[in-house]
């Protein structure tokens, strides 16, 4: 049986023109080899499997290579090219200092840096995992990378460069490697495959490739591995549950879920995934990736970045023709939130399952908000009034002018009921009213008669409109001071001084049930009131210009609005102003401060400490 070498190392890059996903690294290698500029230490880092090893030796025989080609590949048939490929080179030497990191192990290497090379112009020394030298050995290693003998070229590798000493950095040319793209990767197992008689599926490479992360070398060991499971024919089903990658397939129903509202189905789909061992944070980020694969489907001039094949694109592009933007926004900012709190969760599973909940909620919600409004409004008008308790006290005086003409109410009770009127959206729940109405009207002309007992009965025809809407949004504390803002006869009422006074900290209470530092602010403030036309002033102090500021953009029309409808009143104006400097009590800080101030309210204390001869600084 012949000996196995996996694809990583069979199908490793020998060339600059083999390395993929570096080409401006290889360009500027080149580069430098043809115009003779060569730098005597070169730093290679980047993420693991990119190629930062491959590039280095490709390098080293570059330029010790005798018959390179015209674009500066080595030819592969000189001396120094077949010592290296047949491992008995004498120019290039690897040293792995993560198993040689001692300050010995560089003395020995320093050592061997001054024996010039016996064939090629270069001795070459690749430093690989050069991160894990000791500091010691940085140090001892400083000055031959600085002034190295002229026939010597360092090349040190790295995955960790912000673990090297800055001395060493700045004797370096630093190359970046990047991570290789999907498109990439894919390509080269395509090649790979067909190189080796195996058959496999788009669906499959993508999987391997988007589970890589940009390592090439990660990459063919996980081909290397469906290989060993599949054999020579590679199915999507197989590469997934051998790699424990989640199907495409459950996203793509649980956004069929979440567009039909039907959340029970979604939480099934997640107990699924569950039961066959994914993990639940995975599962979330990758619900997350799949609808930013649909936002960027959904938006036109975006296909440079919808990285799938070609299989699941137009299944992607379907499944977002039917969201809309503003749900993938919004679901997006749900898996977002979710990833964010999942590590502070208690319950995990739980606060994924809430998160799913919302998102089958969010198209779901606006149908659900408006469904409850025509149940009740078609059996019973009657019970149209109930979300509105707040707002009968404002306008129970309004049908007493209107009691008045009680033979002939025809205008004046639609005028008296307006400011009650029933908030009626649908415009399928008008017509269902309007049946009946005529019909009493055409027996009986004195139909408004039944207005003040039920006065849902005019509403559904006047359709309340944007106004009615907006007070049933309303919360019931809000609700007063919109009643007191209306006007009315006892709006009109001017409270006397004392009624003014004695009813602040009931209003401070109010306002800073949960604003502790409010209540000490507010509470002792200092009042004052004055009559300005027909209208009430209470003027209040605060200590310091900030919390005047304050006070008069977040606050002081709610405490009016509060306060009038508190005192039954529409007459009543507040302001704030500073209290002046000298009326601010001094604070006493100073140990010293606060023993003077005790001697100065005690004469006992004064005559002891001068009888016993304390020091009070």
């Amino acid at each position: 049986m012949a000996d196995y070498i996996v694809s990583a190392r069979k199908y490793r890059p020998d060339s600059f023109e083999a390395l993929i996903g570096q080409d401006n690294i290889a360009r500027t290698l080149k580069n430098s080899v043809q115009r003779g500029q060569l730098a005597h230490a070169y730093l290679f880092c980047g993420p693991r499997g990119v190629g930062k090893t491959s590039t280095a030796r490709i390098f080293a025989k570059t330029i010790n290579c005798s018959h390179p080609g015209q674009d500066l590949e080595p030819c592969g048939e000189c001396e120094s090219c077949l010592a290296f490929q047949e491992g008995r080179s004498y120019n290039i030497h690897e040293l792995d200092a993560a198993s040689n990191n001692s300050v010995d192990d560089i003395r020995t290497l320093l050592e061997q840096v001054q024996i010039p090379p016996q064939v090629g112009r270069y001795s070459v020394y690749i430093i690989d995992e050069v991160h894990m030298l000791s500091a010691q050995a940085f140090n001892a290693f400083l000055k031959t990378l600085e002034e190295p003998p002229a026939h010597a070229v360092f090349i040190l590798c790295t995955t960790e460069k912000h673990k090297i000493l800055p001395t060493i950095l700045s004797r370096c040319q630093t190359y970046d490697f990047n991570r290789i793209t999907i498109p990439d990767i894919s390509k080269n197992i395509r090649a790979i495959a067909s190189a080796e008689g195996v058959t496999i599926d788009d669906k499959s490479i993508h999987v391997i490739a988007r589970k890589a992360d940009g390592a090439m070398r990660d990459a063919l060991t996980l081909f290397d591995q469906s290989v060993a499971f599949c054999g020579t024919d590679i199915r999507y089903e197989d590469v997934i549950r051998n790699l424990g990658v989640l199907d495409y397939e459950y996203n793509f129903r649980l956004v069929d879920a979440f567009l039909t509202g039907d959340y029970a189905t979604a939480l099934l789909l997640f107990d699924e995934i569950l039961s066959k061992g994914f993990n639940a944070l995975h599962f979330i980020n990758a619900l997350s990736d799949h609808l930013r694969d649909l936002l960027v489907a959904r938006t036109g001039g975006l296909e440079a970045l919808l990285d799938q094949p070609d299989s699941l694109r137009e299944q992607y592009r379907g499944q977002a023709m039917r969201c809309s933007v503003k749900f993938l926004y919004d679901a997006l900012g749900v898996t977002s939130d979710c990833e964010a709190g999942y590590k502070a969760s208690s319950n995990q599973r739980l606060h994924i399952e809430y998160a799913l909940m919302k998102l089958a909620f969010l198209v779901k919600a606006p149908a659900a908000e408006g469904a409850p409004a025509p149940q009740p409004a078609a059996p019973q008008p009657a019970a149209a009034p109930v979300p509105q308790p707040a707002a009968a006290p404002a306008a129970a005086p309004a049908p007493k002018p209107a009691a008045a003409p009680a033979p002939k109410p025809a205008t004046a009770a639609p005028k008296a009921e307006e400011p009650i009127e029933i908030i009626v959206d649908d415009d399928v729940t008008a017509p269902a009213q309007e049946q009946p109405a005529p019909e009493q009207p055409a027996a009986v002309k004195p139909a408004p008669e039944p207005a003040p007992e039920q006065p849902a009965a005019p509403a559904p025809r006047r359709r309340g409109g944007a106004a009615a809407k907006l007070a049933s949004l309303l919360d019931e504390t809000a609700a007063p001071a919109a009643a007191a803002e209306a006007g009315g006869p006892e709006n009109d009422r001017i409270p006397s001084d004392e009624e003014i006074l004695d009813h602040w900290q009931n209003l401070v209470d109010e306002v800073s049930a949960n604003r502790p530092k409010l209540k000490v602010a507010l509470a002792g403030a200092a009042l004052s009131v004055s009559a300005e036309g027909g209208f009430k002033l209470l003027t209040f102090e605060v200590i310091n210009v900030a919390q005047k500021a304050w006070i008069e953009e977040k606050l002081l029309r709610d405490l009016e609005n509060r306060y009038n409808a508190m005192l039954g009143t529409g007459r009543l104006h507040l302001a704030v102003s500073v209290r002046p400097a000298e009326t601010v009590e001094p604070k006493i800080y100073m140990p010293e401060e606060k023993a003077q101030d005790l001697m100065e309210k005690n004469p006992e204390v004064r005559k002891l400490v001068k009888d016993l001869g304390l020091d009070t600084k």
